[in-house]
């Protein structure tokens, strides 16, 4: 029997909000038998350090283990800053994706039509983007060891490490993904001085040789942040390493109007995690005032991905684009004081999609 199971982790600060109106909405989809699921909860990050003293705990992992997919909330806190690095909530999250071995993170890139004018560019740059960012998620310097301080603490060390064989399978699933798409793929490195990069270059175009059909693009990670902000509509698939993905994707997000919009994926050949890309946001924790959509489409994400109902995907991301065409924004969007809240954007996205669903 198929395991319809999934985990859900709010983590920290604002994700608990953005958890509870993506319930909703799931909530609506599985008591009206449109799809059978069922879920429970775990702690992850600072949550899990203040419930457990760690933030990955084992209990938590054992349920990510035997779960079909996990939608995660958010991972940081203040409290909790100044901790050692194993300690901080975030190596909760980097130990999550490291155990399950999501080396795929994939985060889409595009904006809703109500949305052209709450960009950072001009309309007619931003009106058609339509971007995958490929990212290696479980290597390069955020995995590399050794790394520290040094006995007198006034210096520090880290490790960017890249294998062949992460390369290659990275590449894979881009060639894979570009098939479905335009077949156009750019790869993001700094091969004219950081050795890892030359390593990467060599791999994308070994494995891309047996693919002729697919356009393959060398470009550096400066020039790459430049053309975002410049040229999108040049890019389809874009393959990076962890680093460089991190940085440009939270870049590309902004051509969207605002970080709270995009969901991203991170995927194994068994596992997979669902989770918006921005982070906690512990300054507006709390307030009723994040943006959860980000977090819902994420779950959309998941129904597409993990259970191959893309169709239940398009529905939500059609409530969404309704509720934005009548002009309801949260507070990141809005430019002015009438903003809907949190809670408030849940029940829009909620009424729309009873409208939507065939029962």
């Amino acid at each position: 029997m198929m395991n319809n199971k999934i985990l859900l982790l709010p983590g920290d600060g604002v994700g608990p909000e953005i958890m509870s109106e993506t319930i909703k909405l799931l909530d609506y989809f599985i008591n009206n038998k449109i799809i059978e699921i069922s879920y429970e909860y775990a702690d992850i990050g600072g949550i899990a350090i203040d419930n457990h003293g760690d933030p990955f705990p084992n209990d938590t992992f054992e349920k990510a283990k035997s779960s079909r997919a996990i939608l995660l909330g958010a991972v940081g806190t203040k409290k909790h800053d100044k901790n050692e690095n194993k300690m901080k909530p975030e190596s909760g999250l980097l130990a999550l994706r490291k155990k399950l071995d999501l080396y795929i993170n994939l985060r889409p890139i595009f904006i809703f039509r109500n949305l052209i004018d709450k960009s950072s560019l001009k309309a007619d740059i931003v009106k058609d983007i339509d971007i995958v960012i490929v990212r290696e998620l479980v290597s390069d310097i955020y995995f590399g060891e050794p790394r520290g301080f040094n006995k007198d603490t006034k210096s520090a060390f880290n490790t960017m490490r890249y294998t062949e064989s992460e390369v290659r399978r990275i590449t894979d699933y881009a060639i894979k993904l570009s098939k479905k798409r335009k077949g156009n793929i750019t790869s993001v490195d700094k091969a004219n001085v950081l050795e890892t990069s030359q390593l990467w270059r060599r791999c994308v175009d070994e494995v891309a040789s047996s693919h002729p059909e697919i356009v393959i693009n060398h470009m550096y990670v400066d020039n790459a942040a430049m053309q975002l902000v410049h040229s999108p509509n040049q890019f389809d698939v874009i393959l990076t390493g962890n680093l460089f993905g991190d940085i440009l994707s939270d870049e590309a997000s902004m051509l969207t109007g605002s970080i709270g919009m995009l969901p991203s994926a991170s995927l194994s050949d068994t596992h997979a995690v669902y989770e918006p890309i921005h982070g906690s946001a512990p300054d507006i924790a709390g307030k009723n005032v994040v943006n959860p959509i980000a977090m819902i489409l994420s779950m959309g994400m998941m129904l597409e991905y993990s259970f191959d109902r893309k169709d239940l995907s398009d529905i939500l991301k059609s409530a969404v684009n309704s509720v934005l065409n009548s002009d309801k924004f949260t507070k990141d969007l809005s430019q002015s004081k009438n903003y809907v809240t949190t809670s408030e954007m849940g029940d829009l996205l909620l009424a729309e999609l009873a409208k939507n669903v065939k029962r």
